[in-house]
């Protein structure tokens, strides 16, 4: 593919892909097939499902942190006219608890409350408001208890949990202890509680089936995973329950906690009418994982010349009161803790531990990011104690194919950082305020702040980073698909749900390239059909896309060998575009339509990446399938009197593999880089002795237009992975890791301030008299 940011250095005269002349297929920027639908408001999700004779669900949820269950009395709530049910813990047929990897939550609270918003009851009535005023009617006596809110004291405290407050322990060893360099630098960081802040809050509908089931209509991003799930707490098989996948508004994060859709499928079952449950963005913010608050201690050594000897560090996650999928992210902040960069010796310890804070889970970018701000904060300070420029000291560590990481894995993908470090560096810098017009929405704080424009210092900061792609440490990753032909058109049938990155138009885009056919329909995702995983890590864009154009290239040759076959010519010789049929000598040509005369054609296939293994007691093993790299340049302005900072320009530089959709990829990597935003200045779910304390968009400050900024994608680098299906990499993640820790080292360039906390607090921003 033709991209000038990716084959020269110099800035590109349009930021990011280019358009591809293209209307279909690969390579085309091809719109989303519900994009229409969604920006005029008509397109269906969970919220706006109905059923007759519905019932409307409301949970109640604990006031407290850390609580003894005394008593629970539900009498005055089931004598409210309308009110049909509630169920409690004694309700639950099946399993009690359940998890990621460890069951250890339970459905509802019965002896203990370990955290604030933890589901006690749900009730099912006939109004919405009789249903809430029907939970709130229910007694229940608690005995409040000394919550531990403190993850460094998680390791001396009572157990939280039967199975303990430590959920996992890596202690990851690569090199020689006794190692040490000319130069040491320290530092302490701490990141703060990022919530997946989903524009649509959770909702579901729960329908009885005859057999005995109960069908599920949620967002769910991982359909099969939460199948099961439900069918073990619920006490049935797994083919009496069913989950169709509604309209998903926005997932960076898993969608739709099993603490939501667990209660539904009880109430449905016990009342035998469908039961919806539309969350408060309240109840949303209680209900749901956030990204782990994170506490890094770091120690880099380096020889004289700024490369790295050895890296130190001890990373404590605050899981929150159940383990979720801590132990993953646990496994990828350890691994990732020296960045991409090539450390010799490297001793790092990892903790993820219980407390009686609001649960942690799977966010997108979870460890690496944590890990990333630290880690680059940290060459930061090298660079000062060496007198380097800090794109100089990045660049004489970078990463690169064949290089080893410190878990004992080689790196076999592509790994351009350096290549990505140059671009972003060799880009142009903003003009700076006093060259343009003094307009005061520019300053720092907006034009309503107290900012003064002669406060305002500029500071220009870098960084690196790195994700995984598709799961880890042994996680069986498969996919299946299939793809249908009848009367031209094209249908796929695949689990992947489409999130908003993109697999339903990807798909379309294999299925026209492969067979040469404009329509082509994505059928609606339930667990009637084949697995295909949970959305994260790009696992659909390698996965699911992988078996989809398995299922198009076996369609492909159905179609084909016919023809071929007639005409004496193997299959290869033969070529499908633009909906025709033509042989290489031209002595055949034909429409798709008519080769396939009337006949439907299928196949399904499936795609299974080379598998992983678990990191071992010394945290060695080759733990992950491939790497995705960013460097991300950061230019803020700060007013150092005040603290306020305005992020005026990210310029962008990702090693993507292969641009698949340019429009697409353009807006995820834009839309990863303001949500690193917000991680860096505004977003904090605060927490006061564990109770989270304004859990609403008020006080839960998302970025908006007004503090995006100008967003240049500089460079793609389009290096194809050989063992990924297309060679394309994921892009959401990378840029959400990398942008935070960029502004932080901005900020710091700015103020001569350390700058060691996520988000960075206006007092951190201000500078020191004689910086």
């Amino acid at each position: 593919m033709s991209n000038d940011a990716a084959t020269t250095a110099t800035p590109p005269a349009v930021d990011g892909p280019p358009q591809e002349p293209a209307a279909h297929g690969i390579g085309a920027s091809l719109p989303q097939a519900d994009a229409r639908a969604k920006t005029e408001g008509t397109f269906p999700y969970a919220s706006d499902l109905w059923a007759e004779g519905l019932l409307w669900a409301a949970v109640l949820r604990s006031p407290h942190a850390h609580a003894r269950i005394v008593s629970v009395d539900a009498s005055a709530a089931l004598e409210m006219p309308g009110v049909r049910a509630v169920v409690t813990q004694q309700d639950i047929p099946g399993d009690g608890a359940y998890g990621k990897r460890i069951a250890d939550r339970p459905v509802f609270a019965t002896d203990v409350v370990r955290h604030h918003g933890e589901a006690i009851a749900a009730v099912a009535a006939d109004h919405p408001d009789t249903a809430r005023l029907a939970a709130a009617a229910i007694a229940v006596e608690y005995e409040p208890l000394e919550p531990v809110t403190d993850p460094e004291q998680a390791f001396a405290a009572e157990p939280l949990h039967p199975d303990g407050n430590l959920i996992r322990h890596i202690p990851l060893q690569y090199g020689d202890p006794e190692a040490v360099g000319e130069v040491i630098v320290e530092g302490l960081y701490r990141i703060g509680r990022q919530d997946p802040a989903p524009i649509g809050a959770e909702a579901g509908l729960a329908v009885p089936r005859p057999d005995g089931g109960v069908e599920l209509y949620v967002a769910s991003t991982d359909p099969h995973g939460d199948r099961d799930l439900a069918a073990a707490c619920l006490g049935l098989e797994q083919d009496r329950v069913k989950i169709v996948v509604t309209g998903v508004p926005g997932a960076t994060g898993d969608r739709e906690d099993p603490g939501f859709q667990l209660p539904l499928g009880l109430l449905a079952l016990k009342t035998g009418c469908p039961v919806k449950l539309t969350a408060t963005r309240e109840e949303s913010f209680l209900g749901h994982a956030h990204r782990h608050p994170t506490l890094l201690r770091y120690r880099h050594h380096a020889d004289a010349e700024g490369r790295l000897v050895k890296v130190e560090a001890q990373l404590l996650l605050d899981a929150g009161a159940y383990a979720d999928s801590s132990s993953e992210s646990l496994a990828a902040a350890v691994a990732f803790a020296c960045g991409p960069y090539v450390v010799p010796h490297a001793f790092v310890e990892g903790w993820a531990v219980r407390t009686n804070n609001p649960p942690s889970g799977h966010v997108r970018g979870e460890g690496a990011m944590q890990v990333c701000a630290a880690y680059e904060a940290q060459m930061d300070k090298l660079a000062a104690k060496l007198g380097l420029e800090p794109h100089e000291v990045r660049l004489r560590n970078a990463l690169a194919t064949g290089d080893i990481l410190p878990t004992g894995q080689t790196v076999t993908c592509p790994a351009p950082v350096a290549e990505l470090l140059r671009a972003v560096r060799d880009y142009p810098l903003p003009p700076l305020p006093r060259d343009t017009p003094e307009d005061g929405w520019l300053l720092p704080g907006g034009i309503e702040g107290a900012g003064e424009p002669g406060a305002v210092r500029r500071g220009v900061g870098y960084a690196l980073g790195m994700v995984h792609m598709l799961g880890a440490e042994g996680t069986d990753e498969v996919s299946t698909a299939t793809v249908k032909v009848q009367d031209g058109v094209a249908t796929v049938i695949c689990a992947a749900v489409e999130t908003g990155q993109g697999f339903a138009t990807l798909a379309r885009q294999i299925v026209q390239e492969t067979l040469g056919i404009e329509d082509v329909r994505v059928a609606p995702v339930d667990t009637d059909q084949p697995p295909a995983g949970p959305a994260a890590h790009g696992r659909h864009t390698w996965v699911s896309g992988g078996a989809v154009e398995r299922a198009a290239k076996m369609v492909r040759t159905q179609l084909l060998q016919p023809l071929a076959h007639k005409f004496g010519m193997s299959t290869e010789l033969l070529q499908i575009a633009d909906g025709k049929i033509t042989s290489y000598d031209g002595v055949l040509s034909t429409t798709v339509t008519e080769a396939m005369d009337g006949k439907e054609l299928w196949a399904t296939a499936q795609c299974r990446p080379h598998p992983t293994e678990p990191l071992d007691e010394s945290g060695q093993g080759d733990a992950f399938v491939g790497l995705a790299f960013c460097a991300v340049r950061a230019v803020v302005d700060v007013d150092i009197e005040i603290g306020s900072v305005r992020v005026v320009e990210m310029a962008v530089a990702q090693d993507v593999g292969r641009v698949l959709n340019p429009a697409q990829l353009t807006a995820r990597i834009e839309a990863g880089v303001t949500q690193g935003v917000g991680a860096a200045l505004t977003e904090n779910l605060r927490t006061a002795r564990g109770l989270l304390r304004h859990p609403d968009f008020t006080g839960y400050a998302l970025p908006t237009s007004l503090d995006a900024p100008d967003i240049h994608i500089v460079k793609l680098v389009e290096e194809r992975d050989v063992v990924a299906p297309f060679g394309a990499k994921p892009a959401s993640a990378v840029p959400v890791v990398t942008s935070p820790a960029a502004i932080a080292s901005a900020v710091r360039a700015a103020t001569g301030r350390p700058v060691n906390r996520l988000p960075i607090r206006p007092q951190a921003a201000v500078a020191t008299p004689n910086a």
